[in-house]
C-alpha cells in the first residue's frame, strides 16, 4: 500500500495463532490423575508463582514438574506429566499453510510466551515449525510479551528493522506491545482476517 513501510520480516505468535490450544484438556487429565478438583488446580496455578517462573526461565521444566506433583501428592513420572501438560495443541492448517507459503520470500520468526516443556513437545509433534528462520521464547530470554524488551530482543538478535517487521498475535495487549516497539502488527482473529491484513500490507497473495 502507498505510504506503508516495506515489509521485510513476518513474526508469528505460537499458541492460538499457528497452534490453537485448549487448556481444559490438560487440566482435566491432571485433576483425574491427581484426584483434585478443577478449582483446586486453577487456584493453585493462579496463586503460586510457578507458571510465571517456568515461562520466564527461572525454573526448569523438571523443577516445575517436581513442585506441582509434589504439592498435589501425585506420583507420576516426568514424561507422563509433560505429556499431560503439553497435549493441548492442534494445528491451524490454514495458518501453517500461510506461513509455509511465505518461506523463502520473507524471513519468518516465532515469538512466544512459552516454556521448555511445550517447546520440546510442539517441535516434535509439528515438525514444520522447525523450518522458521528464528525463534524467541520467553523462557529463554527471561521476559514475557507485552514487555518492550522481548520485541527488541528479537529485532536485535536477527538484525530486523522494527518498522518493517509484521507481528501476528491473538492477544490485543501483545499486538499493542509490538506497535509500541515500532513494529507493524495484526490482531489475529482467524486465518481469513489475518490473510486479509497481510494482503493489505502487500505480503499476500504470492
Amino acid at each position: 500500500m502507498p505510504g506503508m513501510p516495506t515489509v521485510t520480516a513476518i513474526v508469528f505468535d505460537l499458541g492460538n495463532v499457528l497452534l490453537p490450544f485448549n487448556w481444559d484438556i490438560a487440566a482435566d487429565r491432571f485433576c483425574a490423575r491427581a484426584r483434585c478438583s478443577r478449582r483446586e488446580l486453577d487456584d493453585y496455578l493462579m496463586t503460586t508463582p510457578f507458571v510465571h517462573q517456568l515461562e520466564t526461565g527461572q525454573i526448569t521444566g523438571a523443577a516445575f514438574y517436581r513442585r506441582v506433583t509434589g504439592d498435589f501428592g501425585c506420583a507420576m513420572g516426568y514424561d507422563e506429566f509433560a505429556a499431560i501438560w503439553s497435549d493441548i495443541f492442534t494445528a491451524d492448517e490454514q495458518m501453517l499453510a500461510m506461513a509455509a507459503a511465505l518461506n523463502g520470500r520473507w524471513p519468518r520468526y516465532i515469538l512466544s510466551n512459552t516454556n521448555a516443556i511445550h517447546v520440546e513437545y510442539v517441535f516434535r509433534r509439528f515438525p514444520s515449525l522447525r523450518d522458521f528462520d528464528g525463534y524467541v521464547f520467553s523462557h529463554e530470554v527471561g521476559v514475557l510479551k507485552p514487555a518492550r524488551a522481548i520485541y527488541e530482543t528479537l529485532t536485535r538478535q536477527f538484525g530486523l528493522t522494527p518498522a518493517a517487521t509484521v507481528f501476528i498475535d491473538d492477544i490485543l495487549a501483545n499486538v499493542e506491545g509490538a506497535r509500541a516497539a515500532g513494529w507493524q502488527a495484526i490482531h489475529h482473529q482467524g486465518a481469513a482476517t489475518t490473510r486479509a491484513e497481510l494482503t493489505k500490507l502487500g505480503v499476500l497473495p504470492i
